[in-house]
Protein backbone atom coordinates (compact mmCIF):
# COMPACT_ATOMS: atom_id res chain seq x y z
CA UNK A 1 0.00 0.00 0.00
CA UNK A 2 1.38 3.45 -0.85
CA UNK A 3 -0.03 6.82 0.57
CA UNK A 4 -0.34 9.78 -1.70
CA UNK A 5 -1.05 13.41 -0.85
CA UNK A 6 -2.60 15.93 -2.84
CA UNK A 7 0.61 18.09 -4.85
CA UNK A 8 1.18 21.26 -3.33
CA UNK A 9 3.26 22.46 -6.19
CA UNK A 10 3.54 22.07 -9.98
CA UNK A 11 4.99 19.09 -11.65
CA UNK A 12 8.08 20.13 -13.55
CA UNK A 13 11.16 17.98 -15.32
CA UNK A 14 11.88 15.68 -17.95
CA UNK A 15 10.87 12.00 -17.55
CA UNK A 16 11.42 8.81 -19.65
CA UNK A 17 8.96 6.46 -19.54
CA UNK A 18 10.14 2.29 -20.27
CA UNK A 19 9.48 0.92 -23.32
CA UNK A 20 6.59 -0.05 -25.03
CA UNK A 21 5.16 -3.08 -23.55
CA UNK A 22 2.94 -4.42 -27.13
CA UNK A 23 6.78 -3.95 -28.47
CA UNK A 24 8.59 -5.42 -26.21
CA UNK A 25 6.37 -8.48 -26.28
CA UNK A 26 6.88 -8.90 -30.16
CA UNK A 27 10.57 -8.09 -30.51
CA UNK A 28 11.31 -11.24 -28.61
CA UNK A 29 8.62 -12.94 -30.09
CA UNK A 30 9.29 -12.14 -33.77
CA UNK A 31 13.59 -12.31 -33.02
CA UNK A 32 12.70 -16.14 -31.51
CA UNK A 33 11.12 -17.08 -35.24
CA UNK A 34 14.18 -15.61 -37.07
CA UNK A 35 16.95 -16.52 -38.62
CA UNK A 36 20.06 -14.89 -37.07
CA UNK A 37 20.08 -12.25 -34.23
CA UNK A 38 18.08 -9.79 -33.31
CA UNK A 39 19.41 -6.57 -31.57
CA UNK A 40 16.80 -4.69 -28.84
CA UNK A 41 17.30 -1.41 -27.28
CA UNK A 42 14.62 0.29 -25.05
CA UNK A 43 13.02 -2.92 -23.96
CA UNK A 44 10.29 -3.03 -21.25
CA UNK A 45 11.69 -4.86 -18.38
CA UNK A 46 8.36 -5.10 -16.46
CA UNK A 47 6.73 -8.78 -15.23
CA UNK A 48 4.48 -8.95 -18.83
CA UNK A 49 7.77 -8.97 -20.56
CA UNK A 50 9.56 -10.95 -18.80
CA UNK A 51 6.97 -14.00 -18.95
CA UNK A 52 7.61 -13.64 -22.44
CA UNK A 53 11.11 -14.09 -22.25
CA UNK A 54 10.71 -16.87 -19.95
CA UNK A 55 8.72 -18.92 -22.39
CA UNK A 56 10.58 -18.41 -25.20
CA UNK A 57 13.40 -19.70 -23.11
CA UNK A 58 10.99 -23.36 -22.05
CA UNK A 59 10.94 -23.04 -26.19
CA UNK A 60 14.55 -23.55 -26.76
CA UNK A 61 15.56 -19.58 -27.30
CA UNK A 62 18.57 -18.39 -26.36
CA UNK A 63 18.05 -14.67 -25.09
CA UNK A 64 21.13 -12.93 -23.51
CA UNK A 65 21.05 -9.41 -21.65
CA UNK A 66 23.83 -7.64 -22.10
CA UNK A 67 26.09 -7.35 -19.02
CA UNK A 68 28.35 -4.92 -20.70
CA UNK A 69 26.48 -2.70 -22.87
CA UNK A 70 28.28 -0.64 -25.77
CA UNK A 71 27.38 3.13 -25.37
CA UNK A 72 25.22 2.68 -22.62
CA UNK A 73 22.56 1.13 -23.84
CA UNK A 74 21.27 -2.03 -22.61
CA UNK A 75 20.80 -4.15 -25.23
CA UNK A 76 18.85 -7.73 -25.08
CA UNK A 77 19.96 -10.45 -28.18
CA UNK A 78 17.37 -12.81 -29.55
CA UNK A 79 19.30 -15.88 -30.77
CA UNK A 80 16.25 -16.96 -33.26
CA UNK A 81 15.97 -20.36 -34.89
CA UNK A 82 13.76 -19.65 -37.63
CA UNK A 83 10.00 -20.11 -38.17
CA UNK A 84 10.69 -23.97 -37.66
CA UNK A 85 12.88 -24.00 -35.07
CA UNK A 86 11.35 -23.72 -31.65
CA UNK A 87 11.73 -27.02 -29.45
CA UNK A 88 8.73 -29.09 -26.78
CA UNK A 89 8.89 -27.42 -23.43
CA UNK A 90 9.40 -29.62 -20.60
CA UNK A 91 6.87 -28.14 -18.67
CA UNK A 92 3.48 -25.61 -19.09
CA UNK A 93 4.31 -22.29 -20.58
CA UNK A 94 3.37 -19.67 -17.67
CA UNK A 95 2.66 -16.08 -19.11
CA UNK A 96 1.42 -14.72 -15.67
CA UNK A 97 -0.84 -11.69 -15.91
CA UNK A 98 0.13 -11.26 -19.78
CA UNK A 99 -2.53 -11.52 -22.31
CA UNK A 100 -0.89 -10.39 -24.99
CA UNK A 101 1.93 -13.34 -24.34
CA UNK A 102 -1.17 -16.16 -23.98
CA UNK A 103 -3.04 -14.98 -27.29
CA UNK A 104 0.12 -14.37 -29.45
CA UNK A 105 1.95 -17.10 -28.05
CA UNK A 106 -1.31 -19.36 -28.75
CA UNK A 107 -0.93 -18.70 -32.64
CA UNK A 108 2.87 -20.02 -32.86
CA UNK A 109 2.17 -22.98 -30.58
CA UNK A 110 -1.05 -23.87 -32.86
CA UNK A 111 1.58 -24.32 -35.54
CA UNK A 112 4.00 -26.56 -33.79
CA UNK A 113 4.70 -30.38 -34.22
CA UNK A 114 4.68 -30.81 -30.60
CA UNK A 115 2.29 -30.47 -27.92
CA UNK A 116 2.16 -27.57 -25.10
CA UNK A 117 -0.33 -26.36 -22.76
CA UNK A 118 -0.43 -22.69 -21.90
CA UNK A 119 -1.42 -20.35 -18.85
CA UNK A 120 -1.29 -17.85 -16.27
CA UNK A 121 -2.29 -16.59 -12.82
CA UNK A 122 -5.82 -15.89 -11.07
CA UNK A 123 -6.24 -13.32 -13.65
CA UNK A 124 -5.42 -14.92 -17.32
CA UNK A 125 -7.49 -17.92 -15.95
CA UNK A 126 -10.74 -15.55 -16.25
CA UNK A 127 -10.04 -13.67 -19.46
CA UNK A 128 -11.86 -14.65 -22.64
CA UNK A 129 -9.77 -17.21 -24.93
CA UNK A 130 -12.69 -17.83 -27.06
CA UNK A 131 -11.99 -14.84 -29.22
CA UNK A 132 -8.32 -16.84 -30.54
CA UNK A 133 -9.66 -20.67 -30.00
CA UNK A 134 -12.22 -20.06 -32.73
CA UNK A 135 -10.20 -18.53 -35.15
CA UNK A 136 -7.01 -20.77 -34.46
CA UNK A 137 -9.48 -23.80 -35.00
CA UNK A 138 -10.90 -22.89 -38.14
CA UNK A 139 -7.35 -22.52 -39.95
CA UNK A 140 -6.91 -26.23 -38.70
CA UNK A 141 -5.17 -25.80 -35.31
CA UNK A 142 -6.20 -28.37 -32.29
CA UNK A 143 -6.25 -25.21 -29.37
CA UNK A 144 -9.18 -26.08 -26.46
CA UNK A 145 -9.86 -24.84 -23.15
CA UNK A 146 -8.47 -27.38 -20.07
CA UNK A 147 -11.42 -26.89 -17.70
CA UNK A 148 -13.97 -26.25 -20.96
CA UNK A 149 -14.51 -22.44 -19.97
CA UNK A 150 -13.17 -20.72 -22.96
CA UNK A 151 -10.27 -19.49 -20.55
CA UNK A 152 -6.49 -20.81 -19.88
CA UNK A 153 -5.13 -23.28 -19.49
CA UNK A 154 -5.62 -23.78 -22.95
CA UNK A 155 -4.20 -27.26 -24.47
CA UNK A 156 -2.72 -26.77 -28.25
CA UNK A 157 -2.06 -30.63 -29.74
CA UNK A 158 0.86 -30.11 -32.56
CA UNK A 159 1.80 -31.84 -35.39
CA UNK A 160 -1.74 -30.07 -37.08
CA UNK A 161 -1.21 -28.85 -40.93
CA UNK A 162 -2.82 -24.83 -40.78
CA UNK A 163 -4.41 -23.25 -43.85
CA UNK A 164 -5.40 -19.46 -44.34
CA UNK A 165 -8.66 -18.21 -43.61
CA UNK A 166 -10.56 -14.73 -44.21
CA UNK A 167 -11.17 -13.91 -40.58
CA UNK A 168 -13.99 -11.59 -39.60
CA UNK A 169 -12.91 -10.35 -36.08
CA UNK A 170 -16.62 -8.93 -34.03
CA UNK A 171 -13.94 -6.75 -32.08
CA UNK A 172 -10.84 -5.01 -33.04
CA UNK A 173 -8.28 -6.45 -31.18
CA UNK A 174 -4.43 -6.36 -31.48
CA UNK A 175 -4.02 -9.52 -29.79
CA UNK A 176 -6.50 -11.51 -31.68
CA UNK A 177 -5.51 -10.22 -35.10
CA UNK A 178 -1.44 -10.92 -33.90
CA UNK A 179 -2.72 -15.00 -33.05
CA UNK A 180 -4.10 -15.35 -36.35
CA UNK A 181 -1.20 -13.64 -38.13
CA UNK A 182 1.41 -15.57 -36.49
CA UNK A 183 -0.44 -18.61 -37.24
CA UNK A 184 -0.50 -17.56 -40.71
CA UNK A 185 2.91 -17.33 -40.94
CA UNK A 186 2.49 -21.22 -41.01
CA UNK A 187 -0.95 -21.69 -42.99
CA UNK A 188 -0.56 -23.07 -46.70
CA UNK A 189 -2.53 -19.69 -48.13
CA UNK A 190 -3.22 -16.45 -47.80
CA UNK A 191 -4.76 -14.90 -44.41
CA UNK A 192 -7.03 -12.04 -44.04
CA UNK A 193 -8.34 -10.53 -41.00
CA UNK A 194 -11.13 -8.00 -40.80
CA UNK A 195 -11.65 -5.97 -37.96
CA UNK A 196 -14.60 -3.13 -37.32
CA UNK A 197 -11.66 -0.47 -37.30
CA UNK A 198 -7.99 -0.65 -37.49
CA UNK A 199 -6.51 -2.27 -33.98
CA UNK A 200 -3.12 -1.38 -33.15
CA UNK A 201 -0.82 -2.28 -35.96
CA UNK A 202 2.98 -2.80 -34.27
CA UNK A 203 2.77 -6.68 -35.63
CA UNK A 204 2.21 -5.39 -39.15
CA UNK A 205 4.94 -2.93 -38.84
CA UNK A 206 7.42 -5.19 -36.89
CA UNK A 207 7.00 -8.23 -39.17
CA UNK A 208 7.54 -6.13 -41.90
CA UNK A 209 11.00 -5.26 -40.89
CA UNK A 210 11.82 -8.42 -40.42
CA UNK A 211 11.04 -9.61 -43.45
CA UNK A 212 7.60 -10.85 -44.04
CA UNK A 213 4.78 -10.04 -46.92
CA UNK A 214 2.23 -7.94 -44.44
CA UNK A 215 0.18 -5.23 -45.53
CA UNK A 216 -3.35 -2.99 -43.98
CA UNK A 217 -6.14 -1.88 -45.93
CA UNK A 218 -8.45 0.27 -44.97
CA UNK A 219 -12.16 1.20 -46.98
CA UNK A 220 -13.68 4.36 -46.99
CA UNK A 221 -15.56 3.30 -43.82
CA UNK A 222 -12.75 2.69 -41.99
CA UNK A 223 -13.12 -0.82 -41.81
CA UNK A 224 -9.61 -2.75 -41.52
CA UNK A 225 -8.19 -5.95 -43.41
CA UNK A 226 -5.04 -7.52 -42.63
CA UNK A 227 -3.55 -8.97 -45.27
CA UNK A 228 -0.52 -11.77 -45.01
CA UNK A 229 1.21 -13.95 -47.86
CA UNK A 230 2.94 -16.56 -46.20
CA UNK A 231 6.32 -17.89 -46.92
CA UNK A 232 8.67 -15.43 -46.98
CA UNK A 233 11.55 -16.12 -44.00
CA UNK A 234 12.08 -13.96 -41.14
CA UNK A 235 15.40 -12.53 -40.63
CA UNK A 236 16.90 -11.02 -37.48
CA UNK A 237 17.09 -7.07 -37.04
CA UNK A 238 17.55 -4.40 -34.71
CA UNK A 239 14.55 -3.47 -32.80
CA UNK A 240 14.61 0.48 -30.96
CA UNK A 241 11.84 0.32 -28.65
CA UNK A 242 10.01 3.73 -28.14
CA UNK A 243 8.35 4.79 -24.76
CA UNK A 244 5.44 3.61 -24.30
CA UNK A 245 2.00 5.99 -24.70
CA UNK A 246 0.32 4.38 -22.48
CA UNK A 247 3.12 4.92 -19.48
CA UNK A 248 3.26 8.41 -20.85
CA UNK A 249 -0.86 8.56 -20.35
CA UNK A 250 0.04 9.10 -16.30
CA UNK A 251 1.89 12.13 -16.79
CA UNK A 252 0.12 13.54 -19.01
CA UNK A 253 -2.89 13.21 -16.91
CA UNK A 254 -1.00 14.27 -13.82
CA UNK A 255 0.80 17.64 -15.86
CA UNK A 256 -3.05 18.77 -16.99
CA UNK A 257 -4.75 18.29 -13.61
CA UNK A 258 -1.84 20.07 -11.37
CA UNK A 259 -1.69 23.70 -11.53
CA UNK A 260 1.61 25.59 -13.03
CA UNK A 261 2.99 21.71 -14.22
CA UNK A 262 5.18 21.88 -17.46
CA UNK A 263 6.43 18.43 -17.95
CA UNK A 264 8.30 16.69 -21.25
CA UNK A 265 7.74 13.13 -21.77
CA UNK A 266 10.85 11.82 -23.80
CA UNK A 267 10.67 9.42 -26.91
CA UNK A 268 7.15 8.08 -26.63
CA UNK A 269 5.50 6.33 -29.27
CA UNK A 270 3.01 7.93 -31.72
CA UNK A 271 1.87 4.98 -33.62
CA UNK A 272 -1.43 6.54 -35.12
CA UNK A 273 -3.42 3.19 -33.70
CA UNK A 274 -2.17 3.99 -30.36
CA UNK A 275 -2.67 7.76 -30.28
CA UNK A 276 -5.93 8.54 -29.47
CA UNK A 277 -5.67 10.27 -26.20
CA UNK A 278 -3.32 12.95 -27.37
CA UNK A 279 -6.12 14.16 -30.14
CA UNK A 280 -9.09 13.70 -27.99
CA UNK A 281 -7.27 15.86 -24.95
CA UNK A 282 -6.14 18.39 -27.85
CA UNK A 283 -10.13 18.81 -28.18
CA UNK A 284 -10.71 19.23 -25.33
CA UNK A 285 -8.20 22.21 -25.03
CA UNK A 286 -4.67 20.48 -23.55
CA UNK A 287 -1.68 22.52 -24.21
CA UNK A 288 0.40 18.89 -25.54
CA UNK A 289 2.88 19.97 -28.82
CA UNK A 290 4.93 17.12 -30.08
CA UNK A 291 8.64 18.20 -30.24
CA UNK A 292 11.42 16.22 -32.30
CA UNK A 293 8.79 14.05 -34.15
CA UNK A 294 11.07 10.85 -35.57
CA UNK A 295 9.02 8.75 -38.02
CA UNK A 296 10.72 5.59 -38.10
CA UNK A 297 9.25 2.07 -38.27
CA UNK A 298 7.43 3.15 -34.88
CA UNK A 299 6.85 7.02 -34.92
CA UNK A 300 8.23 8.66 -31.59
CA UNK A 301 7.83 12.46 -30.03
CA UNK A 302 8.96 14.09 -27.41
CA UNK A 303 5.48 15.16 -25.17
CA UNK A 304 5.54 19.15 -23.77
CA UNK A 305 2.72 19.18 -21.45
CA UNK A 306 1.55 22.21 -19.45
CA UNK A 307 -1.45 22.44 -17.08
CA UNK A 308 -4.97 23.04 -18.96
CA UNK A 309 -8.24 23.50 -17.97
CA UNK A 310 -10.20 21.25 -20.08
CA UNK A 311 -13.85 21.56 -21.66
CA UNK A 312 -16.27 20.13 -23.56
CA UNK A 313 -17.63 21.07 -26.94
CA UNK A 314 -20.41 24.51 -26.50
CA UNK A 315 -23.44 22.22 -24.89
CA UNK A 316 -20.87 21.24 -22.61
CA UNK A 317 -20.44 18.05 -23.36
CA UNK A 318 -17.74 15.82 -25.17
CA UNK A 319 -18.52 11.98 -26.39
CA UNK A 320 -15.63 9.45 -27.02
CA UNK A 321 -16.38 6.03 -29.07
CA UNK A 322 -16.12 4.17 -32.32
CA UNK A 323 -13.38 3.98 -33.91
CA UNK A 324 -11.94 5.96 -31.59
CA UNK A 325 -11.51 3.33 -28.73
CA UNK A 326 -9.73 0.72 -30.22
CA UNK A 327 -6.65 3.39 -30.07
CA UNK A 328 -7.12 4.21 -26.69
CA UNK A 329 -8.17 1.28 -25.06
CA UNK A 330 -5.79 1.11 -22.31
CA UNK A 331 -5.52 5.05 -21.48
CA UNK A 332 -9.19 4.98 -20.98
CA UNK A 333 -9.03 4.47 -17.03
CA UNK A 334 -6.81 7.44 -16.90
CA UNK A 335 -8.94 9.51 -19.49
CA UNK A 336 -12.08 8.94 -16.82
CA UNK A 337 -9.82 10.54 -13.67
CA UNK A 338 -9.05 13.41 -16.49
CA UNK A 339 -12.55 14.02 -17.50
CA UNK A 340 -13.64 13.93 -13.49
CA UNK A 341 -11.75 17.19 -13.24
CA UNK A 342 -12.95 18.88 -16.65
CA UNK A 343 -15.56 21.46 -16.63
CA UNK A 344 -17.98 19.32 -18.85
CA UNK A 345 -19.61 15.68 -18.95
CA UNK A 346 -18.19 12.73 -20.97
CA UNK A 347 -19.82 10.02 -22.31
CA UNK A 348 -17.29 6.72 -22.50
CA UNK A 349 -19.13 4.56 -25.07
CA UNK A 350 -18.31 1.37 -27.12
CA UNK A 351 -15.76 0.30 -24.88
CA UNK A 352 -17.34 -2.88 -23.49
CA UNK A 353 -13.60 -4.42 -23.76
CA UNK A 354 -13.03 -2.36 -20.71
CA UNK A 355 -15.04 -5.92 -19.15
CA UNK A 356 -12.48 -8.46 -19.43
CA UNK A 357 -8.73 -6.44 -19.09
CA UNK A 358 -7.04 -7.42 -15.50
CA UNK A 359 -10.18 -6.15 -14.17
CA UNK A 360 -13.32 -5.19 -15.29
CA UNK A 361 -12.07 -1.94 -15.37
CA UNK A 362 -16.18 0.00 -16.19
CA UNK A 363 -16.80 -1.15 -12.56
CA UNK A 364 -13.29 -0.18 -11.11
CA UNK A 365 -13.02 3.21 -12.40
CA UNK A 366 -16.30 3.77 -11.62
CA UNK A 367 -16.15 2.67 -8.05
CA UNK A 368 -13.57 4.54 -7.10
CA UNK A 369 -14.14 7.57 -8.98
CA UNK A 370 -17.25 7.42 -6.93
CA UNK A 371 -15.26 7.16 -3.62
CA UNK A 372 -13.11 9.86 -4.37
CA UNK A 373 -16.41 12.51 -4.86
CA UNK A 374 -16.79 12.23 -8.80
CA UNK A 375 -20.19 11.96 -10.58
CA UNK A 376 -19.80 8.97 -12.58
CA UNK A 377 -22.41 6.11 -13.52
CA UNK A 378 -21.36 2.87 -14.93
CA UNK A 379 -22.99 1.96 -18.68
CA UNK A 380 -22.79 -1.63 -20.80
CA UNK A 381 -20.08 -0.17 -22.14
CA UNK A 382 -18.65 2.61 -20.65
CA UNK A 383 -19.60 5.32 -18.30
CA UNK A 384 -21.19 8.98 -18.00
CA UNK A 385 -18.95 11.39 -15.93
CA UNK A 386 -20.09 14.53 -15.27
CA UNK A 387 -16.47 16.54 -14.35
CA UNK A 388 -15.81 19.48 -12.34
CA UNK A 389 -16.77 18.08 -8.80
CA UNK A 390 -13.83 18.32 -6.00
CA UNK A 391 -12.21 15.08 -5.63
CA UNK A 392 -11.05 13.78 -1.90
CA UNK A 393 -8.80 11.34 -0.64
CA UNK A 394 -9.90 7.54 0.18
CA UNK A 395 -8.59 4.26 -0.22
CA UNK A 396 -8.25 2.69 -3.63
CA UNK A 397 -8.59 -0.76 -4.73
CA UNK A 398 -7.01 -1.40 -7.17
CA UNK A 399 -7.72 -4.83 -7.99
CA UNK A 400 -4.39 -5.84 -8.49
CA UNK A 401 -4.81 -4.21 -11.99
CA UNK A 402 -1.66 -1.77 -12.73
CA UNK A 403 -3.62 0.50 -14.56
CA UNK A 404 -6.33 1.19 -11.97
CA UNK A 405 -2.95 1.49 -9.19
CA UNK A 406 -0.91 4.43 -11.71
CA UNK A 407 -4.27 6.36 -12.99
CA UNK A 408 -5.47 6.89 -9.17
CA UNK A 409 -2.37 7.35 -8.12
CA UNK A 410 -2.69 10.64 -10.52
CA UNK A 411 -6.01 11.30 -8.96
CA UNK A 412 -4.52 11.96 -5.68
CA UNK A 413 -2.25 14.64 -6.85
CA UNK A 414 -5.49 16.48 -7.53
CA UNK A 415 -7.62 14.91 -4.95
CA UNK A 416 -8.06 16.95 -0.92
CA UNK A 417 -6.12 14.62 1.82
CA UNK A 418 -4.68 11.36 1.66
CA UNK A 419 -5.15 8.20 -0.75
CA UNK A 420 -3.95 5.06 -0.20
CA UNK A 421 -3.47 2.83 -3.21
CA UNK A 422 -4.34 -0.62 -2.15
CA UNK A 423 -1.43 -3.34 -3.74
CA UNK A 424 0.52 -0.90 -5.50
CA UNK A 425 2.63 -3.34 -6.21
CA UNK A 426 1.15 -4.25 -9.42
CA UNK A 427 2.01 -1.46 -11.13
CA UNK A 428 5.14 -3.89 -11.83
CA UNK A 429 3.32 -5.61 -14.56
CA UNK A 430 3.93 -2.30 -17.10
CA UNK A 431 6.03 0.15 -15.09
CA UNK A 432 7.85 -0.99 -12.47
CA UNK A 433 9.20 2.53 -11.73
CA UNK A 434 6.20 4.44 -11.68
CA UNK A 435 6.23 5.49 -8.20
CA UNK A 436 9.95 6.58 -8.12
CA UNK A 437 9.19 9.04 -11.49
CA UNK A 438 6.16 10.42 -10.58
CA UNK A 439 7.75 11.63 -7.03
CA UNK A 440 10.80 12.81 -8.97
CA UNK A 441 8.86 15.13 -11.41
CA UNK A 442 6.89 16.39 -7.63
CA UNK A 443 10.45 17.10 -5.56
Amino acid sequence: MISIEKSSKPLTGNVFVPGDKSISHRSIMFGALSEGTTEITGFLKSGDCLSTIECFKKLGILIEHSQRPMNGVPTITVHGKGLRGLKKPDSTLYTGNSGTTTRLLSGILAAQPFDSMITGDSSIEKRPMNRIIKPLSQMGADISSAMGNDCAPLIIKGGKKLHGISYHSPVASAQVKSAIVLAGLYSDSDTVVYEPALSRNHTELMLRAFGADIHNEVDVRGSSATILHPGMPLRGTKINVPGDISSAAYFIAAALLVPGSDVVIHNVGINKTRSGILSILTQMGADIQLENVNESIEPRADLHVRYSELHGNENGRFEVGGKLIPTMIDELPIFAVIAATANCTTIIKDAAELKVKESNRIDSVCNNLKAMGADVEPTDDGMIIHGGKPLHGTDIDSDADHRIAMSFAVAALAAEGTTRIIDDKCVGISYPEFFKDLRALIN
